[in-house]
């Protein structure tokens, strides 16, 4: 071949694009990938799809197009349900955000002592249902309650109720985003401030302030996506007063217009998706606070200002342990108010009307099942989004899908099974009113965060570890076994510990899916309070509260050897 052929072919195969070969592990890894993704669109788009044809039909299934809707702003009763949501939903999200900045800022910013202590009490209601502290307040300021002057002749059952209960039950989930928005901060700015002249009052607004803003705004919209979507208070101490999430189980549960629950259903949902999205753009705008030249900010011991910061963390700790107090008294005394003697009576709850100690079993089965299913399947589906190679539209599509349930609502997933998997047509409908269907939902609802926990994790292993394994030949589902999950198994502990939690905890998302045979402690819980039982609905929370908390210091004093052996390449 002559010197202008070669030249002449190789500037034709220059110009062409030549693509890598797709090899059999990529292969299975996409295959696995679009599995996970088939699994989201089946338990999380096809159900809402079916909740949002509802909303459009009448009982019969027929189109009757805005019909539904139009009854629905046109009834004053349930209109006035979303003024009434964005009310005590702005009124606790404005009180809650601004005493849990402060107590961040005191376990962040202050030498106070006891910092481990009053961060472990403030977490607290995150082991509760939120049945759990609406329960306790009614001990405590209803009728019968130990303090019932307290409220100055106002009524406990409406806004002011919802409003005290909610702010117990938001508290810890908002502080947790405004502990981590502070872990970080770089001292020099503050040394800068000061050798500037500027006041500890200036410094706080021009340094501080700054560089927590959106920490502060992520902690806002999180804040009110779980007041507005909460189940548990308003159904305890709404009384009269109508909000979105309690008229949804009114119009399913009480007059069985399903039609009418799918568009509450979808109006709630329309709050919830704005603030999502709102915390997206927020947190996408974050900056890092430290550099590679940063010097991690520590607190200068100040007398006056520690004590003043222990004083607040005092009263927010005293304030959460006198609510788990008063449930846990009640749940142990004979007969609130008049007989206050030791009882265990209201343990036996198979004399009560609501789910008996199976209810607490069938709860432990679900956890075990949702932390074991949920880690495998959650963890498996982040790595194959953050470290599989090419098929970027695929792996763009999954990560879509992944930030899905964070939008929606409890009830709305509840109620969307309900039309998806009990539609005579559906071929998956062998598992309404099962335990699969149980997990599957409360995998699914919980997925968003278990799914950014991970990929936050996989995020800081270098990409090189793939690609010395891919050229030694070795099998990625090797490196994934013996290399990532070593390494990110810390991630993995607090993801399976996160579903688990949930799982014991959630009522919202479930409330319209056990039958008689799976009915879960926190559905127990409703029940016995919609019939009187409230002390046994206090016991019901207690243990729940106690199983949780010793689940978790069994999993942290087990996983500390573990983790020890599996990261001592982190110390020296």
């Amino acid at each position: 071949m002559s010197n202008g052929a070669i030249t002449t072919t190789a500037a034709g195969l220059a110009g062409q694009t030549i693509k890598p070969k797709v090899s059999s592990e990529d292969w299975i890894m996409r295959a696995v990938l679009v599995g996970i993704a088939l699994y989201l669109l089946i338990t999380m788009v096809f159900p809402l799809y079916a909740i949002l044809s509802k909303s459009f039909e009448n009982p019969d299934g027929v189109f009757i197009g805005l019909s539904n809707y139009i009854k629905f702003f046109s009834t004053p009763a349930l209109f006035w349900s979303i003024q009434n949501s964005l009310t005590v939903t702005l009124i606790t999200t404005f009180i809650v955000v601004p005493l849990a900045f402060v107590f961040a800022y005191a376990l962040t910013r202050s030498c106070m002592p006891f910092k481990g202590l009053f961060k472990g009490i403030a977490l607290i209601p995150i082991l509760m249902p939120s049945l759990l502290p609406a329960i306790a307040l009614v001990y405590l300021f209803g009728a019968q309650g130990l303090i019932k002057g307290a409220l100055m002749g106002q009524e406990l059952y409406g806004p002011i109720g919802i409003v005290m209960g909610e702010c117990i039950f938001v508290f810890p989930h908002v502080l947790t985003i405004l502990l981590i928005a502070m872990a970080n901060a770089d001292a020099r700015l503050y040394e800068a401030a000061q050798v500037l002249g500027a006041g500890k009052i200036k410094t706080f607004f021009t340094v501080t302030l700054p560089g927590v803003r959106y920490g502060l705004v992520s902690a806002f919209f999180v804040g009110f996506t779980l007041v507005i979507t909460d189940f548990g208070v308003p159904k305890v101490l709404g009384g009269k007063y109508n909000v979105l999430a309690t008229d949804i189980y009114k119009q399913v549960v009480g007059r069985l217009d399903f039609e009418m629950g799918a568009v509450v259903g979808m109006v709630l949902l329309v709050p919830a998706v704005a603030a999502f999205f709102a915390d997206r753009i927020a947190q996408s705008r974050q900056v890092a606070l430290l550099s590679a030249r940063a010097v991690p900010y520590e607190p200068k011991p100040s007398r006056r200002f520690d004590m003043m910061m222990m004083g607040f963390c005092m009263l927010i700790g005293a304030l959460i342990l006198t609510v788990l107090g008063t449930a846990a008294f009640a749940s142990v005394a004979k007969l609130w108010p008049y007989n206050l003697s030791f009882s265990l009576n209201h343990y036996d709850f198979d004399l009560m009307d609501g789910g008996g100690w199976d209810s607490y079993f069938n709860t432990l089965e679900l956890a075990a099942w949702v932390a074991v299913i949920g880690t495998m399947a959650v963890f498996t589906g982040a790595y194959l989004v953050e470290k599989s190679k090419g098929f970027e539209t695929g792996r763009s599509m999954m990560q879509f899908l992944c930030m899905i349930p964070m939008a929606v609502p409890g009830l709305v997933l509840g109620l969307a099974y309900i039309f998806f998997f009990n539609d005579p047509d559906n071929p998956l409908g062998f598992i309404y009113h099962t335990m699969p269907i149980l997990v599957i939902c409360t995998v699914t609802h919980f997925y968003t965060v278990s799914h950014l926990t991970a990929v936050t994790a996989l995020k800081q292993m270098d990409p090189e570890f793939e690609a010395v394994s891919s050229s030694l030949k070795v099998p990625f589902y090797r490196t994934f076994i013996r290399v990532t999950v070593p390494v990110c198994l810390p991630a993995i502990l607090d993801i399976s510990m996160y579903l688990f939690v949930n799982a014991m905890t959630t009522v919202s998302a479930v409330v319209f899916l056990y039958s008689p045979d799976t009915a879960l402690a926190s559905v127990a819980m409703l029940n016995m309070d919609d019939a009187g039982d409230t002390a046994p609905a206090a016991a019901m929370g207690m243990l729940i509260v106690g199983t949780a908390a010793g689940v978790r210091l069994v999993h942290m004093l087990l996983s500390h050897g573990l983790l020890r052996r599996t990261q001592a390449w982190r110390y020296r």
